[in-house]
Order: C-alpha cells, then structure tokens, then sequence
C-alpha cells in the first residue's frame, strides 16, 4: 500500500463540529443561498459499534450535510458518551474538526496512517459502511476521516 500511500486523494467531506447544529445549520443555509438540511441523530453504539480510544462509547451526535458540489459539509453536534467530536468541542470550541477521504481498503489504509504515527482515535458503522478518524495533526494538522462501504 505504501506506493499509493492512503489510497485516496479526492476531499469528499469537511466537518464543522458545533455547539447548536439548528443555529449552525440555519447560518450556513442562509450564507450560502441554500435550503436548510435535514438535521439527524447517529444510532445507538448497539448498531454503530462506535469506539473511542479503542472502548465502547454510548457517544452520538446530531448531524446535517450540505452540498456543496465536489464536497459535502458536515456538521457536527455531540450528544451522548466520550467522543472525538465532545473532546475537540471542550479542547478547542467550534470549528474544523475533519477532512475526509473515500478509500478502498479501510484496514490498509487504517495501517497504512497507523504506520505513519497517526493513530485511529475513533470508528464506527453507519448505514452501507463505516468509517474512522486518524488523529494527523502531529504532521497534517488536521484529523481525517476515513470512508469505506460496507460489502454486499
């Protein structure tokens, strides 16, 4: 995997993590001249399988996604249990709290950043697939999220 490093390159995803996703969503809407998005809640960790620094988490969040052509926006609302989304709310407010990237191979890319020193903080499911978030801001400044669907 190393000769095509992670396995993506296109931006899919930014992610604002924010105290009130109805106010967040509503001022994006209104910045940009478009309809404000369906506001939903992440599932239960029964279904999700969340983990957190490697432990089960009862963590979920409020979430909206905004077109915006070549890359959705996501925000982001903490609800719940310990999560990368709560401990980048307390440690350092609203803001960008990933970039994300669509791969082919989760697990090797998993290993592939793992072997790079950036550390898989949180994982999860989601309807048709899954995802993870690498803390790369020793070197990127910045967490990223992995992408991949789930197998028929």
């Amino acid at each position: 995997m190393d000769a095509q490093g992670l396995g993506a390159n296109a931006v899919c995803q930014v992610a604002v993590v924010v105290q009130d996703i109805e106010k967040a969503a509503k001022a994006y809407a209104a910045v940009f001249n478009l309809p404000v998005p369906q506001i939903r809640e992440t599932e239960a960790e029964e279904k999700t399988h969340i983990r957190y620094k490697g432990q089960p988490t009862q963590a979920r969040a409020k979430l909206a996604f905004i077109n915006m052509g070549q890359v959705t926006l996501e925000l982001i609302e903490p609800i719940g249990g310990p999560s990368t989304w709560q401990e980048h709310l307390e440690a350092r407010g609203e803001g960008v709290h990933h970039i994300a990237f669509r791969v082919p191979n989760m697990e090797q890319s998993v290993s592939f950043l793992d072997a790079k020193g950036c550390p898989t903080v949180q994982r999860g499911d989601f309807k048709g697939g899954c995802y993870a978030y690498v803390d790369a801001s020793k070197d990127l400044k910045v967490v990223l999220e992995l992408l991949a669907s789930t197998p028929a």
